[in-house]
């Protein structure tokens, strides 16, 4: 199908466990959960896709008008469950991916049934009585860095993001996944996803949701988990003791633990 091959769709696992949707984060693709993929296809239908504009997506679908703002990124999760016709599938996803998962399930709430947030945060930026990470500086500075050396802010930011300096092997990893993400492309969901303030959509949120931050994160700070978890009425929040952005690739035993747990309480 059409939205299949446009989003790079693969479809694995129990076919007649609950269908669980993979979402990566910003210059990543649907590899980086492959440390998580095991501990699911036992017992349910595992979806992975990328985004317009990232991974093996078709690149040629890329539109900056679209992908200017996360709800073009929320309709390719639309699309996907669609085409696929899922119903209350469990959407995990990782960063920005957690409030583009909050978006999609708003538009079309018979197919998302559940949420995963591993890693999120709805406003990077601080702002008044909120700590998001960053000062509107620090974002400023970041996007202009990116915007004149892509290559070279990859090579420095990765490591950072990833955390786990004594694990080079994984920052070299995530350079290497943002090194082959098409710069222009990468321009558009960088400056999307660091510029987003979803706060109010978390309000909306009533589908069961496990929300997964991390013992040491320099994107996002425990403070925004325990925000967003406040903020979703009944959500459960677990901090894994895990250090860096990406606990699915750092430590992944913690967090397919904490996901397996969590998909085993729903109904």
């Amino acid at each position: 199908m059409e939205i299949e091959r446009r989003n790079n769709v693969t479809v694995t696992g129990n076919p007649h466990g609950r269908t669980v949707v993979l979402a990566h984060g910003f210059g990543c693709d649907q590899n980086m959960w492959r440390l998580t993929v095991p501990a699911l296809v036992e017992d349910y239908r595992v979806v992975l896709f990328d985004y317009v504009g990232s991974g093996r997506s078709d690149l040629s679908a890329f539109s900056e008008a679209r992908y200017a703002s996360l709800s073009g990124y929320a309709q390719d999760v639309v699309d996907v469950c669609e085409a696929l016709d899922l119903r209350g599938a469990v959407f995990v996803g990782h960063s920005v991916s957690a409030m583009i998962g909050v978006l999609a399930a708003g538009m079309a709430p018979e197919r998302i049934g559940a949420l995963v947030m591993v890693a999120p945060s709805p406003r990077y930026i601080d702002d008044e009585g909120y700590r998001g990470g960053f000062t509107a500086e620090d974002i400023d500075e970041l996007l202009d860095s990116l915007e004149s050396n892509y290559l070279g802010w990859s090579a420095a930011m990765a490591p950072v993001i990833m955390g786990n300096a004594e694990r080079p092997e994984l920052g070299e990893e995530l350079t290497n996944s943002f090194c082959a993400t098409d710069p222009a492309m990468a321009r558009v969901f960088a400056r999307t996803t660091f510029l987003s303030d979803s706060r109010e959509e978390l309000k909306a949120v009533s589908v069961p949701t496990l929300v997964l931050d991390c013992s040491q994160d320099a994107i996002a700070p425990r403070e925004v988990g325990a925000f967003v978890h406040q903020a979703i009425t009944g959500s459960t929040l677990i901090t894994l003791d895990a250090t860096g952005h990406c606990p699915h690739m750092s430590a992944p035993e913690a967090t397919n633990g904490a996901i397996t747990g969590f998909l085993a309480g729903l109904r």
